[in-house]
């Protein structure tokens, strides 16, 4: 009685136990991929089962994602991914302390050759009118008095460059970041300071919602409109004095105007007066911070100064990323025809 024989089953390696059929039909879906052994018994109309039973093994293999150099690759690719990011991550920082650094040592390296440049070599000028004056004491007094303060003003012109060289070395402060603050001040002090009577007239105008500037970034600005002001104060004999801060998405742009005698063509076709070193000095910050330098000047008709940096170069942007993976132009609307553009 064929119709009475019971069976049981059982799949090692998936069930934990025997179950028995009610139907002569039995799936397995979603095997994973293993060795397997299927076992059956069976039972007559009797109850009696037949405890040896039937086996049969068979092996599903794995898909080549579920093999274990699929998986190895996977987790050396991860590995890898980690180790690059790290290593891109120390080279970003190698990279900017390094320029940090390049540009510390350099303006350092600057300073001190403005320092034995003026200040050194004008104490040393100084030391033979000074010998010289102390022979004639005896027998001219006079013109060993001549000499003597003609001496006395050379050393306070030379403790001047000497004071302007240090100066290069002071921070724009801007621990606000208020660069429009900073250049105010330093404007003021150079107009009260002037030798014209009456005092130059300076004003700062800024144009645009302040932003925040990278701050080695900002540092070079200032010191480039710095030295753009001790020229019109101290050289050019401007009577009007006006900085110029814009501050826009695509560009940032500074500003520097006077009313003064302007700059000789061949002074600025070369590298400045010997001894000098404001218009190098600030054609070489200008480069620094990826900004383009123009200057407008005429004999007797004031000179401009300007300088037009990228505002993804310039401005600071916030982010909330812990990797970060740190561009001008502007469109000129005077009419004056520019006679040096770097």
């Amino acid at each position: 009685m064929p119709e009475k024989v019971r069976f049981r089953v059982k799949l090692e390696g998936q069930d934990k136990d025997w179950r028995e059929l009610t139907d002569r039909r039995v799936n397995y879906t979603n095997l994973a991929p293993k060795h397997y052994r299927f076992l059956l018994k069976a039972c007559n109309n009797s109850g009696v089962w037949n405890e040896e039973g039937a086996s049969l093994d068979f092996v599903i293999p794995p898909a080549w994602y579920q093999t274990n150099w699929f998986r190895a690759a996977c987790v050396a690719t991860l590995l890898g991914m980690l180790w690059g990011t790290y290593e891109l991550r120390v080279r970003q920082l190698a990279a900017q302390f390094n320029m940090r650094l390049e540009e510390r040592v350099a303006e350092r390296t600057r300073v001190a050759r403005d320092l034995h440049d003026t200040l050194l070599q004008s104490f040393q000028a100084l030391l033979p009118s000074l010998q010289a004056g102390i022979n004639m004491l005896a027998a001219r007094p006079a013109d060993a008095r001549k000499v003597l303060e003609d001496t006395a003003d050379h050393a306070s012109q030379a403790i001047a460059e000497g004071r302007d060289a240090v100066q290069g070395l002071r921070m724009s402060t801007v621990e606000k970041n208020d660069l429009a603050v900073a250049i105010r001040t330093v404007g003021e002090e150079l107009a009260s300071a002037a030798s014209t009577q009456p005092s130059p007239n300076f004003n700062v105008v800024v144009e645009g919602a302040s932003r925040n500037l990278h701050p080695i970034l900002r540092d070079e600005v200032y010191r480039l409109a710095v030295e753009a002001l001790r020229n019109a104060f101290r050289h050019a004999a401007a009577q009007n004095v006006e900085v110029e801060i814009r501050y826009d998405e695509k560009y940032f742009r500074l500003r520097v105007r006077d009313d003064g005698k302007g700059i000789p063509s061949d002074v600025l076709s070369g590298d400045g007066r010997e001894g000098h070193y404001g218009l190098p000095g600030m054609r070489e910050r200008a480069k620094l911070v990826g900004g383009k330098l123009a200057i407008w000047t005429e004999l007797d008709g004031g000179t401009e100064i300007e300088v037009n940096i990228p505002g993804a170069r310039a401005h600071v942007k916030s982010t909330r990323t812990f990797w970060h993976f740190g561009k001008r132009s502007a469109t000129d609307t005077d009419e004056k025809e520019p006679i040096e553009r770097d």
